[in-house]
């Protein structure tokens, strides 16, 4: 039979999470809202992680519980809602977190970050798709001996040089 957590134990882990989330929630928050909006979302949510902490605790991810609810408040608060590839880009980009710390934080595996990055930098600048996209076959105008004139579609190389 499992016996319940004590509640010294509860409290001492409730506030190492805290003491791990809260600079990057809050950080996330003044990016999105005002800072008086920020202080009021961060404080209500964990309000509202510690009036549920064995909930989030027996969660398969707390931290990505947490963050769930963090930015559905924000996005309220703001009035918009962001994708996770957009969140991942400000972590990233504008708040200067490691792609490990991002996937700590969000409650994500650190490849799904890199993937997220990824996309959304394919959404911003697609120009970049082009040119990490592969090159059409080239076709070069030979007839061939005793045959119709036509283009032939011949393999090339990124310098322009045949193929096998």
């Amino acid at each position: 039979m499992n016996n319940p957590p004590r509640p010294a134990l509860l409290t001492t882990a409730f506030y190492a999470f805290y003491d791990l989330h809260r600079p990057t929630y809050h950080a996330y928050a003044s990016a999105r809202l005002t800072p008086e909006e920020a202080a009021i979302a961060v404080a209500q949510l964990f309000g509202l992680i510690a009036d549920n902490w064995t909930t989030v605790v027996n969660a398969p991810s707390p931290s990505a519980w947490a963050w769930t609810r963090h930015t559905r408040a924000i996005a309220r608060r703001g009035g918009h809602p962001h994708t996770p590839a957009e969140d991942a880009d400000l972590l990233h980009r504008t708040l200067h977190l490691s792609i490990d710390k991002i996937a700590t934080v969000t409650g994500t595996e650190a490849a799904t970050v890199v993937a997220l990055l990824a996309s959304r930098r394919r959404r911003a600048d697609p120009a970049a798709d082009q040119e990490h996209a592969p090159t059409p076959i080239a076709a070069a105008s030979h007839a061939p001996e005793g045959g119709a004139a036509g283009p032939r579609l011949g393999r090339r190389s990124s310098t322009g040089s045949p193929l096998g």
